[in-house]
């Protein structure tokens, strides 16, 4: 969603099962294509330009693989095979760039699905721009994305927002703080707690504006570095000021204040977005300190949001040995929509995708996917609303992920380790 914060990166051990290609940044990527489809005709290419070393970016091309190795299985498209070619980008804009470069140059592609990072997928939007070639961000937020679609959509037309804008995810956390905060819980207050990057500013602006609708007064707005290794004197301000809640905006810290929330036994629940809490492997790294930790995703590991949902779950648990972060379910729906568009337009030539794009209507893993049009405030975002894409709020229970709102998908009841202090 935004910078990676050096005090909290955390690199996976099973980040990538590919081989290093030549030249740098660089994976074989390339999914399984049986002897069948792959006769079948010429490939059609797909780009991933991801942060391997992360647990949000190592799922995108995981989730992205199972996707093809899918369609592949069911003829391809117009009978041809999806490829994927996968570059890490190392966590940098510029390494970004250069993949995109040559993905569009040298590897032929027809599209890419790039990136968790916003300030990565806003470098990328003018090379997609000048070099025609349809971009999908599977992961990032910043409203400036789908912005710069509206503002000059015959130059950015190809660019696509796969993930909820900042907007959105600020209204879904909200909607969602109303019905188990303020009507299960009866809180009244809060607390704005966002890591100082591109994503967060937008989703604070959110926040601001929605979580007092929703029956929250926002106390205090605290804004802190990523590279923050020290939460003590953020949890004394916010202790001082007495709230029901902290609703927090975090994405690339999130070991840290998590565990130091639970050592100093913070008696106030912490809920919001916490992306890294959306991988199976966040108990562990904490171990267990998430207890009663929420954090906004996209689709859940034990909730049916979409008949596809669960299905998608267990094939990435089988084939990789952990649960996809929230950008692994994303990615996956985008290879689909992709495929879907270059089908119905018969083509893959750029404008003719693109106009393939606009016209998505599918039942991915995250809701029924649409992108908002040409004349929407934020054009070539995913349409937000409770059947469409309306977002779950994830809690660690017990070592699991449960689901615990939307109320009509929940798995467990929202709770809250001892230490906490809930309303009378």
């Amino acid at each position: 969603m935004s910078r990676m914060g050096k005090s909290d990166l955390r690199t996976s051990a099973k980040a990538s099962r590919r081989q290093v290609l030549a030249g740098a940044g660089a994976l074989a990527g390339l999914a399984a294509l049986p002897a069948s489809v792959r006769a079948a005709g010429e490939p059609i290419k797909i780009g991933v330009i991801a942060e391997i070393s992360t647990l949000p970016g190592a799922a995108i091309p995981k989730g992205a693989e199972i996707a093809a190795d899918e369609i592949n299985a069911k003829g391809g498209v117009m009978g041809r095979p999806l490829q994927l070619v996968v570059y890490d980008n190392h966590v940098s804009s510029v390494e970004s760039v250069r993949a995109f470069q040559r993905l569009a140059s040298q590897d032929k592609v027809v599209a890419v699905i790039a990136s968790f990072i916003s300030e990565v997928a806003l470098a990328l939007e003018p090379w997609s721009a000048r070099l025609k070639m349809p971009f999908i961000t599977p992961g990032a937020a910043s409203n400036n994305i789908s912005k710069q679609v509206h503002d000059d959509y015959d130059h950015f037309k190809y660019t696509f927002h796969g993930w909820f804008t900042s907007y959105f995810i600020a209204k879904s956390t909200s909607d969602s703080a109303h019905d188990l905060l303020v009507d299960q819980l009866h809180m009244k207050s809060c607390v704005v707690m966002s890591e100082d990057a591109a994503w967060t500013t937008p989703l604070d602006e959110g926040y601001l504006e929605f979580l007092p609708k929703a029956g929250l007064a926002v106390l205090d707005h605290i804004r802190f570095s990523p590279d923050t290794t020290d939460f003590t004197p953020i949890f004394n301000r916010i202790e001082a000021r007495k709230p029901d809640v902290m609703i927090t905006g975090i994405s690339h810290v999130g070991v840290v204040p998590t565990v130091q929330w639970a050592e100093q036994k913070v008696p106030i629940p912490m809920y919001g977005v916490s992306s890294q809490a959306t991988s199976s492997d966040f108990w562990k790294d904490t171990h267990g300190a998430c207890e009663g930790v929420t954090s906004q995703a996209g689709a859940a590991p034990d909730s049916a949001i979409t008949p596809r949902t669960l299905p998608f779950t267990q094939s990435y648990l089988k084939r990789y040995g952990l649960l996809p972060a929230y950008c692994g379910y994303s990615s996956y729906d985008m290879v689909y929509v992709i495929a879907e568009a270059i089908a119905r337009a018969g083509s893959t030539e750029a404008d003719k995708m693109v106009t393939g794009l606009e016209a998505t209507d599918h039942v991915g893993t995250i809701g029924r996917i649409k992108f908002y049009g040409r004349t929407a405030r934020f054009t070539h975002a995913i349409e937000y609303g409770i059947d469409l894409v309306p977002g779950v709020m994830l809690q660690w229970q017990q070592a699991k992920m449960k689901t615990i709102w939307p109320l009509k998908y929940a798995t467990a009841k929202i709770s809250f380790p001892s230490f906490v202090k809930l309303p009378a």
